[in-house]
This record gives structure tokens, C-alpha cells and sequence, in this order.
């Protein structure tokens, strides 16, 4: 015999009414999908453009309609790049024109050398390959069986050693030629263009029969201002947990993945939030910025008082695939919450412990505030769409953003109660060390110099 003769449902399982009212509710809500669709008909998202700023406008007015309170926008000073024209052409041992885009933060200029292939852009790869002086073939993709090797890491051996110019080759089928910022917030040192799998296949085949390129860039980098929005749900307390998500983008695509997705996730769970018990503030924020250095997130870290933050919901990832999945950043609190979360919605949730600094979580577990970062399960390592001009809203599906909303809202309402550890920062450097980050962030340009 159950407690609930009337269900079969054990009411010591049962999700409180003003829980599975507000999930119940959630189901049909297309106010998530309306946000994307919104975000992803704007023109040019990229940091400091027209685009970004009305994206924060829309977040503003999302969060208003969710109910919450105070929604305002701020701006914050950064250097703006603009994309002008490039092109990348094969002088020896044929001519030959490609087609090419320049990656973010790349200065304008023309060079020309041999080309030399470093495939992963791993440490090993430039230290036998002769880079100085000639143009970089290097690979989105990363070894198999090791770690991640960022676009800032590769970009940033290649310029250590000297070379004139950088080609970065998707290594997905599909003419699909990636962007990325080289830099976090400053120009870069030599000129970068992102290349289709295909192009590179041909270029890779080139450098094998000593092949030369002519590569030119034209682009500015000039002073400028981002924006951030954000707005509160919950009991007006001093301490507050902060949920944020990008909502910049890069200028060749809709960007519906990255970072769209993530904040009709954030649109969603701000719905949910409005209609439950919370135990203190809920800041909901939308950055600028991300995709060119975190300099969005750095300016809300800086505004805040990091003792009242008891914990911040990175969501960048979620919302774009099936199942959810957390970054813990070695926190057990964190595996803990997201554990009782999954089992009370009944819905599987995904936990690593790995720890990273390419997103907006970053900023605030340097100022000592513990962070958790949201994403999606994805089939194999890498962005996939994302970063391209593919990164489009039909690759998104309107019930992933509301069941992550789901998830995160009550992620957020167990945060708001649980007092989670402050992340120490020697045991942070001592993860990062670990999982042999520290190499590939020091080629990035990232690594805290008090670390050393």
C-alpha cells in the first residue's frame, strides 16, 4: 500500500504542488522557442555590434516577462573587431584561390610562406614541425585519447614560434570553414583565417609537396563598449545565487547553438523560478562578450560583491541536445545537487568534474565563487555546428530548451538553499595541473600569472 492510496505515487517522492504546477506549466510554454527565434533574426551578434546590444535588450525583456524585477542593462569597455575581407591563395606549386574567413582579434595584414601542417597543434607537433617565418596548417580537432586542444592554445604556439600567418582547418565534412577569437580581448599578433575540412585536405596535400600561400586580412579593432542584462526573482536578499548565460554570437551565423539555445534555457528557467519557493535573490544575467575573451563575465564578477554570491549556473551548452550535462569543476556539492535534481524530476543529468576556463564560470571561480557550468551531451568531443555558418535554429529542438530550463530552475532553487563550498585556489591550479591544462593555457595566453 502506498502513502497515496489515490495515485500509487509515494507522496514522500512527489515533487510539492507549486513544483509540478510550475513544471506542469512549462510543458507547453513557447515563450523558450519565441526567445530563440528572436535572438537567432537579429543581424550581426558579434561583441560591440548593433546585434549584441539588442540581444541584450531581448533578455531584458524576457526576464520582464518571466516576472522578474529591476531588469536593467550595462555596458562595459572593450576593443570591438570588425570582420573585412580576406584571402587566403596558393602561389606555389600552382595558383590557386581558396576560400577563406578571418578568425576574430586578427589583425589586418598580408604575409605569405611555406606551408607547414601541426595537424593537432599539439606541443609535440610545432616542436617538430619549422614554423618561423612560414603559414600554420592546424586542425579544429583534437588528439583522441588526450586532451582538449583550444584554438587559442594553437593559434598561440604558432605565433611563440615565429610564424608569419595561421590556417585553421575544420575537420568536419561539409564547407564549413570555423571562427574563433585568438585572443581573450586584445588584437592578435599575426593574421588567422578559418578554412572547410575540404580546403584544408587540399592545403595539408600542398604543404606535403612544399607548397607556398599568400594570405591577406583586412580587419579593425577599435575601441568600443559590450553589454550585459540582468534582473532578479526571489526574496530580495543580500546573498543571491547568479544564473548567466552569453548571449553574444559571431557574425557568420545565427548562432542558435551557441549561445542561443543557452539563453532561452536561461528564458525558461526563469519562468519556472518566478512560480517556486526560493531561499534567497536569483540573479538572472545575460553577458556580452564570451566568445571574445569573457569580458561580459568579468564585468558582472567585478560589479558583485563575490562573499554575497553563494553560487553561480553557468548555462552555456544547454539547451542544444538531448540530455543534460553538468560541469562540476570537482565540486561534490555540486555532483550532489545535480544528483538529487536528476532523481527528483526523473530526468537523467550528466556530471564531470572537468575543469576549464574557455566560458563565463571562470571569471567568478577566480574571485573565489563556486561555479557550476551547464551544457549538453554531444555524441563526440568538439563544437560541431557551432562556430559556423551552419549554426542555425533548425538544428534546435523546442523541448530541449524547456526540459533544461526545467532542470536548471530546479538546480537554481537547490543552490539557493544548500551553502556550497568556496573553490580554493590552490586546489583549483592543482585540477587544472592535473588534467595537464596548464601547457595549452599558458599557449593561450590565460594562464593567472599569480599561479606561477
Amino acid at each position: 500500500m502506498t502513502d497515496d492510496d489515490s495515485t500509487g505515487v509515494d507522496a514522500a517522492n512527489r515533487l510539492p504542488d507549486d513544483v509540478a504546477l510550475a513544471l506542469g506549466r512549462a510543458w507547453a510554454d513557447d515563450a523558450p522557442w519565441n526567445v530563440l527565434t528572436a535572438l537567432t533574426e537579429l543581424d550581426d551578434q558579434m561583441t560591440g555590434h548593433p546585434g549584441e546590444r539588442r540581444a541584450a535588450e531581448l533578455a531584458a525583456e524576457a526576464f520582464e516577462d518571466a516576472g522578474a524585477r529591476d531588469a536593467s542593462i550595462d555596458t562595459f569597455d572593450l576593443p570591438v573587431w570588425t570582420r573585412g575581407d580576406c584571402s587566403l591563395a596558393l602561389t606555389e606549386p600552382k595558383q590557386r584561390e581558396f576560400d577563406a574567413i578571418a578568425l576574430p582579434y586578427a589583425p589586418a595584414g598580408d604575409v605569405a610562406g611555406s606551408l607547414v601542417d601541426v595537424g593537432y597543434g599539439t606541443e609535440s607537433a610545432f616542436e617538430d614541425a619549422d614554423v618561423a617565418g612560414n603559414v600554420v596548417l592546424a586542425s579544429t580537432d583534437s588528439p583522441p585519447e588526450g586532451r582538449l586542444v583550444h584554438r587559442m592554445e594553437k593559434y598561440g604556439r604558432a605565433v611563440d614560434r615565429d610564424a608569419a600567418g595561421f590556417v585553421f582547418y575544420n575537420h568536419k565534412d561539409g564547407q564549413l570553414p570555423p571562427t574563433g577569437s585568438l585572443r581573450f580581448g586584445r588584437e592578435a599578433e599575426i593574421p588567422a583565417v578559418g578554412v572547410s575540412k575540404e580546403t584544408g585536405a587540399w592545403l595539408q596535400e600542398y604543404a606535403d609537396r612544399d607548397g607556398t600561400v599568400s594570405l591577406s586580412v583586412d580587419a579593425t579593432t577599435e575601441p568600443g563598449t559590450g553589454t550585459n542584462a540582468h534582473a532578479r526573482l526571489g526574496p530580495d536578499t543580500d546573498e543571491e545565487v547568479v544564473v548567466v548565460a552569453h548571449h553574444d554570437a559571431h557574425d557568420i551565423a545565427e548562432g542558435a547553438l551557441d549561445n542561443g539555445c543557452g539563453v532561452a534555457t536561461l528564458a525558461a528557467a526563469a519562468r519556472v523560478l518566478a512560480d517556486l519557493d526560493l531561499d534567497c535573490a536569483v540573479r538572472v544575467a545575460t553577458v556580452g562578450a564570451e566568445e571574445v575573451g569573457l569580458l561580459g563575465s568579468q564585468a558582472l564578477a567585478s560589479s558583485l560583491d563575490p562573499e554575497r554570491v553563494r553560487a553561480v549556473v553557468n548555462v552555456d551548452g544547454a539547451g542544444r541536445y538531448r540530455t543534460l550535462r553538468a560541469f562540476t569543476f570537482g565540486e561534490d556539492a555540486f555532483e550532489s545537487a545535480v544528483d538529487a535534481v536528476a532523481e527528483r524530476a526523473n530526468r537523467p543529468v550528466e556530471t564531470t568534474a572537468h575543469v576549464h576556463p574557455y566560458s563565463d564560470h571562470w571569471p567568478f571561480l577566480r574571485r573565489g565563487v563556486p561555479a557550476v557550468q551547464l551544457h549538453s551531451v554531444t555524441e563526440e568531443r568538439g563544437r560541431g555546428w557551432g562556430h559556423t555558418h551552419a549554426d542555425t535554429r533548425d538544428k534546435a529542438d523546442a523541448r530541449n530548451l524547456r526540459e533544461h530550463g526545467m532542470l536548471a530552475a530546479l538546480l537554481v532553487q537547490d543552490l539557493a538553499s544548500r551553502d556550497v563550498p568556496r573553490p580554493d585556489q590552490d586546489a583549483l591550479r592543482g585540477r587544472l595541473l592535473d588534467a595537464d591544462q596548464r601547457p595549452g593555457m599558458e599557449a593561450a595566453g590565460v594562464w593567472p600569472e599569480n599561479w606561477d
